[in-house]
């Protein structure tokens, strides 16, 4: 039974649940084979659990990766008249489920619904000889969901109950990616605050960060939500009038709809995870070379060696707190949709807002090769 310490906590909207962090991502992919093969030779995850036809299940096939406190579940439909043949059609492959760790998934729906969620799955049992677990979800934005996962402490089973193991899994070379730092969103114009509204009111997030970009170009409007413990943290951000289509623009008109912009995975060591990332075929935002000419003017001493950053277009950004270094990939699919980010923070809390300005710039060069500005 959750307590007011662990579980529950009141919040000025009423009570609300306080959530552990981020238990997996799930993409619906047009092919879970291939786009496991995609994410264990170009990120380093592993394969370590499936289910479909060979399980019992029989209407998708879903593949389990990790990497360190990373998991990823792709999953696919087998039939095309299956709603996730129909939502890959819609969005191309796209985070559908970004699940949450609780220890108490039936407070955490009831909560979610109390506090006006829309139902998408009942707290439901999933259960076989090697234990229990619990799952409940709510709609979030769009077609996006978050699920609230309890697992028996007891629990030995492969991710759910209807996946097996996979025996032999091919190796895989890790590529230092820890965790899930944040999730970036993006709304469509004028909905930023709503969406706001609904991370505070219906899961008793708080907005943490708030920032607005402009370029020569383009702009936009961010604002930065976050759970009481920091764990789960969304950037959401909504274009903003400007001379020419923003990047943000452009992920919602391929998207058809607000969703996941971009994954930020962390790293202890980012030089050398972006070194591995890059020797297994990743492609990465270049950033003008402008930019590290200022650099320790602009952020001051740091760490890491200048001239690495600089070859490998590391992004390094200050705030009151620390510093952080990041980078973007080019989109990770044919749409000009989702892509990844790279983050090691050295005790800052933000989001590298000195930088947007300069990731922005780089994607408008991308956007206008593809037409898109």
């Amino acid at each position: 039974m959750a307590t007011a310490s662990d579980e529950l906590v009141t919040l000025q909207q009423g009570e609300t649940v306080l959530l552990k962090g981020f238990d997996y991502l799930e993409f619906y992919v047009g092919n879970a084979f291939q786009a496991a093969h995609f994410y264990r030779n170009l990120y380093g995850f592993k394969p370590v659990a499936f289910s479909g036809l060979e399980t019992g299940v029989r209407d998708r096939a879903s593949i389990v990766l990790e990497q360190n406190d990373i998991r990823l579940v792709l999953t696919t439909a087998l039939t095309p008249d299956h709603p996730i043949t129909r939502h890959v059609s819609l969005h191309g492959d796209d985070v559908r489920d970004i699940a949450f760790t609780v220890s108490d998934a039936e407070a955490a729906y009831k909560t979610a619904i109390k506090n006006g969620a829309h139902s998408i799955l009942p707290p439901t049992e999933f259960q076989d000889q090697r234990g229990s677990m619990l799952k409940a979800t709510v709609a979030a934005l769009g077609e996006t969901v978050h699920s609230f996962i309890q697992r028996d402490s007891h629990f030995g089973g492969a991710f759910f109950p209807d996946f097996e193991y996979i025996e032999n899994p091919p190796p895989v070379t890790p590529t230092g990616l820890t965790s899930i730092d944040h999730i970036a969103i993006s709304v469509e114009a004028h909905t930023l605050n709503r969406m706001v509204d609904f991370y505070h009111e219906v899961l008793g997030f708080h907005e943490s960060f708030s920032e607005d970009i402009l370029t020569e170009y383009s702009s936009m409007n961010s604002k930065v939500v976050e759970n009481a413990s920091g764990a789960i943290k969304f950037p959401m951000v909504e274009p903003a009038p400007g001379r020419r289509k923003s990047q943000i623009e452009e992920y919602l008109n391929f998207h058809f709809g607000p969703g996941a912009q971009h994954v930020a995975f962390a790293s202890d060591d980012i030089i050398s995870s972006v070194r591995a990332l890059r020797a297994n075929g990743n492609e990465f935002l270049r950033t003008p070379e402008s930019y590290y000419t200022v650099l320790k003017d602009r952020v001051g001493d740091f760490d890491e060696d200048a001239e690495a950053l600089r070859d490998l277009n590391i992004l390094v950004d200050r705030d009151e707190w620390g510093y952080l270094m990041q980078i973007f990939t080019k989109p990770v699919m044919t749409r000009p949709t989702i892509f990844t980010e790279v983050i090691q923070r050295k005790e800052a809390r933000g989001f590298g807002a000195g930088n947007i300005k300069a990731l922005f710039e780089a994607i408008e060069r991308d956007q206008a090769r593809r037409g898109n500005l």
